[in-house]
């Protein structure tokens, strides 16, 4: 028998409860949790974490896991009830592509498109240059809260290396350490796709005070298993403003488990103001 995941955990507030299943679509309902916002409305690692979540159950092959997710959140979320709608574009003898959208009061607020895949032989072996080691429990934790920082942060545990946020310094980089404030009991791809997206733009590296911005793109690309990785350990995060311009910037972001890659992102935020 199953049990509900604890409240005030990442798996409680991307949690989805499967209702009418077609041929090639399956509905979802979904509660998102207060205290989990960024600005306006939810975080987006929360609320693309639980489409993830409901393309991957809707999928429901437990050889294919989730290669990579694009999406989008269209509108603040707010904390309630919303409805997710996942479509099965195909099914392939290797790989399912599938497509969701989460709708607040008949209004889409998200949307989100994601490959499964099984795992393949691979011929040769190809690694990214891993960043400079450091041992995470050197480094102090970062008291990360409102006003300072959005109020789903309280839920993460942030270890900062330089440059630190609002320094002004020459470059837009951001570096440091991540993990659940309540770490799950096993890793999986929502999981992941939260800490990628957890961090301060690499933008605020430049600053010195806090800008709104707002993510206008997302796509996240998962390297290993998540369930092979140690859900207790912090996480290393490295990411860079690589173009800026007419008010939005392209970040490209990194996880590393030690020297192992485990997830690639690009954003594109928009500067508000």
């Amino acid at each position: 028998m199953s049990t509900a995941p604890p409240a005030d955990t990442f798996e409680h507030a991307t949690a989805v409860v499967e209702g009418a299943r077609g041929s090639a679509r399956v509905h979802f309902s979904a509660t998102v949790p207060d205290g989990w916002q960024q600005g306006a409305g939810a975080f987006g690692g929360v609320v693309l974490g639980a489409l993830a979540r409901a393309m991957d159950a809707a999928q429901g092959d437990v050889s294919r896991r989730l290669r990579a997710l694009q999406g989008e959140v269209l509108a603040p979320v707010q904390p309630g009830e919303v409805d997710v709608e996942v479509e099965l574009l195909r099914v392939g003898k290797g790989m399912s592509f599938v497509d969701a959208r989460m709708r607040a009061g008949g209004d889409v607020v998200a949307r989100a498109s994601a490959a499964f895949g099984a795992a393949r032989p691979m011929p040769v072996s190809v690694s990214a240059p891993p960043p400079e080691a450091v041992d995470p429990t050197t480094v102090a934790v970062f008291d990360a809260a409102p006003p300072f920082a959005p109020a789903f942060t309280a839920h993460y545990e942030y270890r900062l290396l330089p440059p630190l946020p609002l320094t002004q310094g020459p470059d837009a980089v951001a570096n440091g350490f991540i993990r659940a404030r309540v770490p799950p009991l096993r890793m999986d791809a929502p999981h992941l796709i939260g800490l990628v997206d957890a961090w301060l733009p690499a933008l605020f590296a430049k600053l010195d005070a806090p800008r709104p911005t707002s993510t206008v793109s997302f796509l996240a690309e998962l390297v290993v298993d998540p369930t092979t990785l140690d859900p207790r350990a912090p996480l290393r995060h490295r990411a860079e403003v690589r173009a800026a311009a007419e008010g939005y910037c392209v970040e490209l972001r990194e996880l590393w488990a030690g020297d192992v890659l485990v997830a690639l992102n690009q954003q594109v935020f928009a500067v508000i103001r």
